[in-house]
């Protein structure tokens, strides 16, 4: 068994709002939702501060208990809410927020199991058929209603820059609601919503999960294939495909070819081979 993790910050002037966190059996990546300039959030501490918060939380949670993976989620959620409760506005539409992918390798050793809440992605490589993948799309769904304005302006341009800001604030209106999408922020109901399941682990060749800023290679920019990305992560590591989405985005500062509210994203891949 092989464990690989590389992460980058979008910019090296701003915290990284990844966290990945790993142990002999199990992963974790948790993926701060970051606030555009200008808006409030109702937090002091901040998103980075909640996402590596969270992530270490859960770590610690999944790694300790042998219950669903949902229900480590639900208590560490629940615990970080404690940890700032009374001091910020928990109750504010854009209290701090994350995705979130798991593994783990029950104890007996003969099950995978995996949780995705939002739009982190787990791949799953089963062998020579197609990689499964998981992702959840409910942020996609919905926010695909509210992005043309924000597509249709240039990248960097004040313009698009308030068009975001507006695009997000819309956004947070369907968080954690039915009939819009869930996170982890301070609801620990929100992990009753995350896609969970399992493979028998003498069917997994290996696993790779990937904080959107990591998955836009395939799932945005099209210049790869799931199964092209478990073979250069294999091949060349985390590191590799991180520097290939930056080299992409760096080609396309305007979002002119492929449109998006961030020219850069914080980046985190994490690699389990099993074989």
């Amino acid at each position: 068994m092989r464990l690989r993790l590389a992460t980058e910050p979008a910019s090296p002037n701003r915290p990284n709002e990844d966290f990945a966190g790993v142990t002999s059996n199990a992963v974790v990546v948790v993926d701060g939702a970051g606030t555009p300039a200008g808006l409030e959030s109702g937090c002091s501490h901040g998103v980075a501060w909640y996402a590596h918060t969270l992530g270490s939380t859960l770590l610690t949670a999944v790694t300790q208990s042998t219950g669903p993976l949902a229900e480590s989620l639900s208590q560490a959620i629940k615990t970080v809410a404690s940890l700032h409760d009374f001091t910020c506005d928990l109750s504010h539409a854009g209290s701090p927020s994350a995705t979130v992918a798991m593994l783990r390798r029950t104890e007996d050793g003969d099950v995978v199991e995996w949780l995705v809440l939002a739009d982190s992605v787990v791949v799953l490589d089963t062998g020579p058929a197609r990689p499964v993948v998981v992702c959840d799309d409910r942020v996609e769904r919905i926010g695909a209603r509210y992005r043309a304005q924000m597509d249709d302006l240039a990248g960097g341009s004040p313009e698009h820059a308030e068009a975001f800001r507006r695009y997000v604030e819309t956004l947070r209106e369907h968080r954690n609601r039915e009939g819009g999408f869930w996170v982890a922020a301070a609801d620990p109901l929100a992990a009753e919503h995350a896609l969970t399941g399992s493979v028998p682990a003498g069917r997994l060749r290996a696993a790779a999960l990937l904080s959107d800023g990591a998955s836009r290679l395939v799932d945005l920019f099209g210049l790869a294939t799931w199964r092209q990305v478990l073979d250069l992560l294999n091949g060349r590591g985390p590191e590799e495909l991180i520097r290939r989405t930056r080299e992409a985005e760096r080609g396309d500062p305007d979002g002119s070819r492929w449109p998006r509210g961030k020219a850069h994203d914080d980046a985190t891949a994490v690699f389990w081979s099993f074989s």
